[in-house]
């Protein structure tokens, strides 16, 4: 059975200081001339009403921090316990390469890449204008979405949807395959929502048709983008929807640009209430994840190999069936092993999960903001339910979470689950 947090008694917390957001606006066509391929375009595995295709756009041009060489990786004769002991030591180099948080407006050409889902049955009467948004987690590729589009999909909600976009932060998934040679070793969570902006402002084509979209999404006149800056979409009713990174980023871009989203749903975001009136700390449980990330396997002979072994895998083995399928099928890619034997490997390397982890700043900045978000936008809550699932915060932590901004804000608990839902 369903179950709602009542609202809490009144509470407060000491106030950490926030950070402007650099300004949003992609790199010049000058710049983006040379445009990558799409590394593994492919289809659905479900019959629905709405047709798939594989998008590639430029990233917001400044980046939040400096470009810094990404930690090399141990020697591949290392023993178990030299990785163990080297890994703790990238932990610690991931923590002290953010000499400073302060926006550094870099330069920068990399790329974000989005799943287009659209209805096949579209045209003048029968269309809704609702667009739905999905932002995965750190170390999902955007494909995560697929098992709950085939369900939403093949519903007769799928009617009101027009249109769907799976995200895909530059470091995750194909993403990753073609920006891999210009990521850095630090990770500002900013500039993820920055890059969700730069797309909504510069690329979301204006109205939903049937017909194809350049596999390179155009960029619209200067004319459309101001007035979305302005007013929002004209033709759009937008829904955003975002899973722990992707939600505190989905929340900090509709703080930036509340005129742009409808509504905005939050499944059990990293925002999390500070403890200490400053800026996080790098705590116990984010060395545990960037140690995770770290020391994750990152290769197998072959997907059917991978995915016999991550199902008798106790974190990866709880995950529904055609989740972990999609995982390994979308996650990883294929290569050459150093000695010319073909195998697989992750398409995002856990050096790159492990410096997203290590940002402890925006989780705080947007629980602090939060309660200033636009009360037209409905805000809507899907939290874990199981009773050992992280708080995120101290005890309590939850509850206060879903409550922080109360006006056309709901929320519900799913039994049983943990934060991965």
């Amino acid at each position: 059975m369903l179950r709602s947090y009542s609202k809490p008694p009144p509470f407060s917390w000491l106030p950490v200081p926030t950070r402007p957001v650099l300004p949003v606006f992609p790199p010049s066509e000058q710049l983006t001339r040379t445009r990558p391929a799409l590394p593994s375009p492919r289809q659905p595995h479900f019959d629905a009403s709405h047709a798939m295709t594989t998008h590639v756009f430029p990233s917001a041009h400044l980046r939040t921090t400096e470009n810094v060489p990404v930690p090399s990786p141990p020697p591949e004769n290392a023993t178990k316990a030299e990785r163990l002991e080297f890994f703790k030591k990238t932990t610690e180099k991931l923590r002290d390469l953010r000499v400073t948080m302060d926006p550094q407006g870099v330069p920068q050409i990399l790329w974000n890449c989005a799943n287009r889902y659209v209805r096949t049955d579209l045209d003048g009467k029968s269309t809704t204008g609702v667009t739905l948004f999905f932002a995965h987690a750190n170390g999902f590729p955007k494909e995560i979405w697929e098992p709950t589009l085939r369900h939403l999909l093949s519903s007769s909600a799928s009617t009101s949807i027009d249109e769907v976009w799976t995200w895909e932060s530059v470091q995750h998934g194909d993403a990753c395959l073609i920006n891999q040679s210009a990521l850095s070793g630090i990770f500002d969570w900013t500039d993820d929502a920055r890059d969700i902006l730069n797309f909504l402002i510069y690329y979301l084509p204006s109205v939903v048709s049937t017909s194809p979209l350049p596999a390179h999404l155009h960029r619209l006149p200067t004319k459309e983008s101001e007035y979305r800056k302005q007013n929002g979409f004209q033709n759009r009713t937008f829904v955003a929807v975002g899973h722990s990174l992707g939600g505190c980023t989905s929340a900090l871009a509709a703080l930036t640009y509340p005129q742009l989203f409808s509504s905005l749903i939050l499944i059990d975001p990293i925002i999390i209430q500070p403890v200490d009136g400053s800026k996080a700390i790098f705590h116990e449980h984010h060395v545990q994840l960037t140690l995770g990330a770290l020391m994750r396997r990152e290769t197998w002979d072959s997907q059917e190999n991978a995915l016999k072994l991550l199902t008798k895998n106790q974190f990866f083995g709880a995950w529904d069936p055609e989740a972990l399928r999609i995982y390994v099928e979308c996650g990883t890619t294929s290569c050459l092993d150093s000695s010319g034997k073909p195998h697989i490997r992750l398409k995002m390397p856990g050096i790159h999960e492990a410096a997203v982890f290590a940002e402890t700043h925006t989780e705080c900045e947007v629980y602090q903001r939060l309660p200033e978000l636009d009360e037209k936008i409905e805000l809507r809550w899907i939290m874990p339910g199981h009773p050992e699932a992280s708080e995120f915060g101290p005890p309590g932590s939850r509850r206060r979470r879903v409550w922080i901004r109360p006006n056309n804000s709901s929320n519900v608990c799913l039994p049983d689950t943990g934060h991965l839902v």
